[in-house]
């Protein structure tokens, strides 16, 4: 019976396990159909999604794709308006085409150990390595690793390397494009000639192995060692990090140096593991003593472009990139990325030196040397006093067009490099107000040029100056109502800023200035056009700002953006960029009509700066020229701004210490003596872009009324102040307005200002008794006293002479 028993648990027991292993077995087989299907499905989705990604994707031919790739170098140049050149374009990069023959074996083996095993075998792309890079990218987990060298030849020449999923998927397309056009020699040559490798010796970025090669060991990269090629061959994955030089060509610390050593460690690892060198080889690369082989540093060679050639190449770099972006399908705030945005000015200047391009300036040969030989020869007349040396930028463009026909970038480029034309950001001081006070104002038909502005002492209402009293350059307030056209030649501070608060009022936004006048000129996007403060200037712009938004009043109200490149054509005559222009109506006619008029006002009256008469002392013609424009000066005369236009020009000025520490009150004559040189100058290399026979007029919108000189507004009316009744004055003056139109007379007839000070204004016209005639009644009453006294006088001498004859008879 036990024996029976036993053996039905045995058989119970073999039932259970196979009825268990059954179902693993079944459960097996079902998860396995489940992952093939998943499989399925997710190659399925994964194939639409990438056919998605490339549906719109353009393929290059071969003959672009092997420009792309720079196995195509040509010479680029830059050339003024009248195609005369400035200069062949320079690349940073030291970099020089080599033949697969010219390139050691050792390098190519170790590069692809170490980069690309598989090399020889894929078509481009190794699909296990794209999925386990897609799994890295979705989990965060593992390597991100993949790209073979075909796709980083790819991403390094015509991609970035901008991680999304799009980009990658157009790299893939791309790499199976190259690898159907071109040999693996030749994608292995071309990938060896492109690459970054770091630095040289004399500091110098450098691409390529032939540079590579010289530039670290003094050898050709045909004549490398395997310890050498080990090194160059591990360069490339991150370039400055594993070079053995700083970019003054100083030789690393050996803290520093160590791992660019072990990345050559690794590289030779990967070539024994690979079965490209024997363990003999290995062992022996190894122990090689490779700094030994390091070339001291040595001098770079000097680099004699100036000004005038960084901010050309620096414009077309702009384009270049913003285009390349484009082509990628970039979004412009993707492109704004700092470190996307450099990827991309990195490739547009080696696509400029390369591709055989000529870029062609606005820039007008005569002209730009006349400026740099006033900066050169009459620089020093900014110089104050005390010696402090004065920095200067200038800007000099054509109304009609934007054109940027010439610039002073300062003063000397071999002591100073920094552009103080497009790249310095100085504050506007009241050189800002006729874009920022009196157009908008004018322009929203709330002043015209006779309006009637507070000029009595007052304070600033908010802020960390709240209650301290805001200050004209000369006084606390003229305690007066000065006229529109008194406070910009004046250039009074508290007119000025009584008029910005009222149209910022009248417009409903802290920012609506800004948002319908400023932005539209590109002046900078910042929250100090809100302050109170903003009239005078507090915001920090650049020349060719300030000069660009002068050009907008002077063009009948229409901005065009300053440009320099006109057009980039490559060798072929294909436009690669066509410069077009964008008008953009900022202020009405009648608006920047009657503005230009009352700048006309601030150069004729001479009240703020001499420059019309210096002018005409130098030529006669060119003083009469109709100059109109407007001066600024920052706190403690840190900065000294004049930006002058006539119908044909717009030029401008900054100038100031480099250090920004302050300087003296006389800044403004200096200016004025040197703008009358660089005027002078620029007539006479080329006297018909001044227009010296146009003059500025006012549009024929332009509305004129006679108004109270009093006032500013309607003639006539009375008032009645403390109990008395009287008539306004009745003289009256033309004053402009772009709409609307002045008001009737009222007790607060003006901007600005409280109740007691039009209560003193008003009591200055109250006829008030004849004080003279008094003080004459007073001389009438002591003449006649006089003469009384005068002829008890005589009558006392007649009796004394009578007297006199008496005695005489008697005696």
């Amino acid at each position: 019976m036990p024996q029976k028993k036993e053996q039905s648990t045995k058989k119970k027991n073999w039932l259970y396990l196979n009825v268990t292993l059954r179902v693993f077995y079944s459960i097996f087989l079902i998860g396995v159909a489940l992952l093939l299907f998943g499989g399925a499905l997710a190659g399925g989705i994964g194939l639409g999604y990438f056919t998605f990604l490339i549906e719109q994707t353009q393929l290059p031919s071969k003959q672009e794709i092997k420009k792309d790739l720079g196995d195509v170098s040509e010479t680029s140049q830059l050339v003024y308006s009248d195609e005369s050149l400035i200069a062949t374009i320079q690349s940073d990069l030291r970099r020089v085409q080599l033949s697969p023959e010219e390139i050691s074996p050792l390098i190519k083996k170790a590069v692809v150990a170490t980069e690309d095993e598989y090399f020889y075998e894929h078509h481009g792309v190794v699909p296990k390595a794209v999925i386990r890079a897609l799994v890295s990218e979705v989990t965060g987990m593992g390597s991100s690793g993949g790209s073979t060298l075909t796709q980083q030849l790819v991403k390094q020449q015509i991609l970035t390397s901008e991680t999304t999923f799009k980009r990658k998927a157009t790299e893939m397309l791309l790499a199976m494009e190259v690898e159907k056009n071109f040999s693996k020699e030749e994608i292995i040559t071309m990938y060896l000639n492109v690459s970054p490798f770091g630095r040289n010796n004399r500091g110098q970025n450098i691409a390529g192995v032939q540079e590579a090669a010289i530039g670290i060991f003094g050898v050709n990269a045909s004549e490398v060692n395997l310890a050498q090629a080990a090194f160059i061959a591990g360069l490339p994955q991150s370039p400055i990090t594993y070079s053995p030089y700083l970019n003054t060509g100083e030789m690393k610390d050996s803290e520093y140096l160590v791992y660019g050593l072990q990345r050559k460690d690794f590289v030779l690892f990967s070539m024994f593991r690979n079965h490209d060198i024997t363990q003999e080889e290995y062992e022996e690369a190894l122990a090689y003593d490779l700094t030994a082989d390091f070339l001291p540093t040595a001098k770079a060679d000097t680099n004699n472009q100036g000004y005038l050639y960084y901010a050309v190449m620096d414009q077309a770099s702009e384009i270049v990139a913003k285009q390349l972006a484009k082509s990628n399908n970039l979004s412009d705030e993707n492109f704004l990325k700092e470190d996307i945005h450099q990827q991309y000015l990195d490739k547009a200047r080696e696509k400029l030196a390369y591709g055989g391009y000529t870029v062609h300036t606005t820039i007008d040969p005569k002209i730009y040397e006349a400026m740099q030989a006033t900066v050169t020869n009459y620089g020093y007349l900014l110089d104050n006093w005390a010696g402090a040396h004065i920095e200067v930028g200038n800007v000099l463009l054509e109304n009609s067009t934007g054109k940027i026909l010439g610039f002073v970038g300062g003063r000397n480029y071999n002591a100073n490099q920094f552009n103080h034309a497009f790249s310095s950001k100085r504050q506007a001081g009241s050189a800002i107000k006729p874009v920022l006070v009196y157009g908008p104002a004018i322009d929203q038909g709330l002043i015209g040029t006779q309006t009637r502005v507070s000029d009595f002492p007052t304070s600033w209402g908010n802020g960390e100056d709240a209650g301290k009293p805001i200050l004209n350059a000369l006084n606390a307030g003229s305690k007066t109502f000065q006229t529109v056209r008194e406070s910009i030649v004046r250039s009074d501070n508290i007119p000025a800023n009584h008029i910005y608060q009222n149209t910022l009022s009248k417009m409903g936004s802290a920012s609506s200035v800004y948002d319908q006048y400023l932005s539209k000129m590109n002046y900078p996007e910042t929250p100090v056009w809100q302050y109170q403060s903003a009239p005078l200037g507090v915001a920090e712009i650049s020349t060719l700002e300030q000069t660009n938004g002068f050009q907008a009043l002077a063009n009948n109200g229409t901005y065009l953006e300053g440009y320099l490149i006109e057009s980039i054509i490559d060798s072929d005559g294909v436009v690669l960029y066509q410069h077009e222009a964008n008008p953009v109506p900022v202020f009405s006619k009648a608006a920047a009509s009657i503005t230009v008029d009352l700048m006309r006002s601030v150069i004729t009256d001479g009240f703020t700066t001499d420059f019309k008469s210096r002018v005409s002392n130098l030529n006669w013609q060119l003083g009469n020229a109709d100059w109109v424009g407007k001066t600024g000066t920052t706190d403690e005369n840190v900065d000294s701004w004049l930006v002058v236009s006539t119908p044909g020009i717009t030029l401008g000025s900054w100038s100031g210490r480099e250090d920004s520490k302050p300087s003296d009150a006389s800044g403004g004559q200096r200016t004025a003596n040197y703008m009358a040189q660089l005027v002078y100058a620029i007539y006479q290399a080329n006297p018909d872009i001044i227009k010296t026979s146009d003059t500025f007029q006012l549009d024929p919108s332009v509305k004129s009324f006679n108004v109270s000189k009093f006032s500013g507004t309607k003639p006539g009316g009375t008032m009645t102040i403390n109990n008395t009744t009287f008539t306004a004055p009745t003289e009256t003056v033309t004053s402009y307005w772009a709409k609307n139109g002045p008001a009737d007379i009222s007790f607060k007839f003006g901007i600005g200002g409280t109740d007691a000070n039009y209560n003193d204004y008003w009591k200055s016209v109250i006829p008030k008794p004849k004080v003279e005639e008094k003080k004459d009644d007073k001389k009438e009453t002591e003449k006649k006293k006089d003469d009384v006294s005068d002829e008890k006088e005589k009558e006392n001498n007649k009796e004394e002479n009578k007297e006199e004859t008496t005695e005489k008879k008697n005696e």
